[in-house]
């Protein structure tokens, strides 16, 4: 059974527009909360949710409506406001609570918004969670009486909740006295958490993005615009610089000079630091990893799979074969003995470990490791368009990875968020990889 509503991240688009509207948000509420009832063991007590959102003015509206539809299926609810959508994930586990809810279209624009959904454990809900919830939208809305409503209140210090448990993932015999570093917090989830967690640790802090006001998520800065991050690193001379997205869960990084690092080359610099300390028995990409990570896992002797692109593929490829470390390009980075999910603050840590521990800076890091040209091209296309029934774009794709003769790649998919087809062309000749990835597009547009 296909889902109609959750994709890869949960329920997402713009803001007004079914689903994200007030009235479908209030029917989702009621639904997830029918069905965490259900699963709740008899024992538990009312199930209680966390509800936390990231900087979008939409947020407000939508969060009164997930609330009533919560408290209408009588359902308790915990309020964090702003928080990242690892924060939410984190204290859900914590408290024992029924199910944590993201308000977020992390590095989408402002009037973007979306629901996301956390289990228990702290993970995304199962497919079968969310089509048992998909299954009670289409049911009336009702009400449970009004003895047995849900009720809402604040949590109290879910910053300082989260700022500690943060902390708690930096090895204790470490610090990170003697840096500058300049975090980007894309004026997003992250704003009033990040700058403290790295500064608690002893670093000197430049934080930019940190400056909300509803409207400017991801507006030019963060994760999806990290040339504001190099600026800024070069310009207060800083050691490196962290560039976060609207929710916080992906991670980009920037060394001195200004050179951006991405999900990729990172996840290879945490295998490197796990193998001097330990051993690592293999890694979890994505269909979009770079080809050269793929060959210096081989050369290491580091087992590497291939995901769906989706960090919850991800996380379903690491837990099936026992692995720690995973990630994507995009900045989506798990390690699993730290967080149950993608964490940049906590993925951050790791990586300023591992240079502490190797006396190393950003850039001398990757000396080992040149990526291959990657040329990724996105096109909008109309909501449900079916790339594979387009017989010129398939007939252009094969004419493609016959030029290429096996010493490059092809990849052609439609973004799980939004409506869009991805082309991407991966060669060791940049200029070929441009040509060839734009030849792709243009069968598409």
């Amino acid at each position: 059974m296909s889902r109609k509503y959750f994709g890869t991240d949960g329920i997402r688009g713009k803001v007004g527009v079914a689903p994200i509207t007030p009235d479908f948000v209030m029917r989702l509420g009621y639904a997830a909360g029918k069905v965490l009832a259900q699963l709740a063991p008899a024992t538990s007590g009312k199930p209680t949710v966390l509800i936390g959102k990231d900087t979008r003015v939409s947020g407000y509206m939508l969060e009164a409506s997930l609330e009533a539809g919560f408290a209408a299926a009588g359902v308790d609810i915990m309020l964090s406001g702003p928080m990242p959508t690892p924060a939410i994930a984190y204290l859900t586990r914590a408290l024992r609570l029924s199910a944590g809810v993201v308000i977020s279209a992390s590095h989408n624009p402002y009037d973007d918004n979306g629901i996301k959904f956390f289990s228990a454990q702290g993970t995304k809900l199962p497919d079968e969670v969310e089509l048992a919830i998909e299954e009670e939208l289409g049911r009336e809305m009702q009400c449970v009486s009004s003895d047995k409503l849900g009720k809402a209140k604040r949590l109290e210090d879910a910053n300082g909740r989260y700022i500690e448990f943060c902390k708690s993932t930096y090895p204790n015999e470490l610090d990170l006295r003697g840096l500058k570093i300049v975090v980007d917090c894309a004026h997003g989830a992250a704003y009033d958490i990040a700058p403290h967690v790295f500064h608690e640790l002893g670093a000197e802090v430049i934080a930019i993005g940190n400056q909300p006001n509803g409207f400017n998520i991801n507006d030019k800065v963060g994760a999806t615009a990290p040339d504001a991050l190099a600026l800024a690193v070069r310009a207060n001379h800083a050691d490196l610089g962290i560039a976060l997205d609207g929710d916080a869960d992906r991670l980009l990084m920037v060394d001195k000079f200004g050179e951006i690092y991405d999900g990729d080359q990172l996840l290879y610099l945490m295998v490197l630091d796990r193998m001097a300390i330990g051993t690592v028995a293999g890694a979890v990409g994505t269909l979009m990893t770079n080809m050269a990570v793929e060959l210096a896992f081989k050369e290491l002797g580091v087992d590497f799979i291939r995901a769906k692109v989706g960090d919850r593929y991800v996380l379903e490829q690491m837990q099936q074969q026992g692995w720690l470390l995973g990630g994507e390009g995009s900045g989506h980075l798990l390690c699993l003995d730290k967080h149950t999910t993608g964490d940049g603050i906590v993925s951050a840590l790791q990586v300023l470990s591992a240079l502490k521990r190797n006396g190393k800076s950003l850039d001398a890091c990757f000396e080992n490791l040149s990526l291959f040209p990657q040329v990724l091209i996105n096109v909008r296309v109309t909501p449900g368009f079916n790339w594979q029934d387009n017989a010129a774009l398939v007939a252009e794709k094969l004419q493609v990875e016959k030029e290429l003769a096996g010493k490059g790649r092809v990849l052609i998919r439609a973004s799980g968020t939004e409506p869009v087809v991805r082309v991407m062309v991966e060669t060791s000749n940049a200029d070929q990889a441009n040509q060839l990835a734009r030849r792709l597009a243009n069968c598409i547009s």
